[in-house]
């Protein structure tokens, strides 16, 4: 059994791990030491705004009335068990899909954390141009996407047959 686990990408689940880690411990520390909603400047295109949010990406459905905490909850249970399934079919070598794979948990596992303990997820990373902010995020969003962008590389980029 270990030797399976070994040979397959579930071998890179620690990356999970550390994304859960890295951003329940940036969660912690936003919440201790920032005002809700009060900027704090970092450098000419980077605050730290701590900020709640009962959505999804982009606050999508954050004042849908709480349903949606269940429904984010439960996607993200499903997602990372079907993800957990492809890490487990993958051989460990395929690390560039495994490490994509196993950032995605992270992050979506780091963001569930906080919709179980908090009923909202927290934000605290403000990126902007000027005047345009990016929808403020956190470590989790950052696995997810970073996941997601490597899993479309490989798509897109991949010397395999694509046949």
């Amino acid at each position: 059994m270990t030797y399976k686990f070994l040979q397959s990408g579930l071998r890179w689940l620690w990356i999970s791990v550390v994304v859960i880690a890295l951003d329940h411990y940036t969660k912690l520390l936003a919440q201790q030491y920032l005002v809700a909603y009060d900027p704090r400047p970092v450098m000419p295109f980077f605050n730290l705004t701590l900020a709640f949010n009962k959505g999804a990406a982009f606050s999508f459905l954050s004042y849908a009335g709480g349903w949606q905490t269940w429904l984010f909850g439960i996607l993200a249970i499903t997602v990372s068990g079907i993800l957990m399934i492809w890490l487990k079919k993958i051989s460990y070598k395929q690390w560039w899909v495994a490490v994509a794979l196993s950032m995605i948990i992270g992050g979506a596992l780091g963001n569930l954390w906080d919709r179980i303990n908090y009923g909202h997820v927290i934000d605290f990373i403000d990126l902007y141009v000027s005047q345009w902010h990016w929808p403020i995020f956190n470590i989790a969003d950052a696995g997810i996407c970073i996941g997601a962008f490597m899993l479309i590389a490989d798509a897109l980029f991949s010397r395999k047959s694509k046949t």
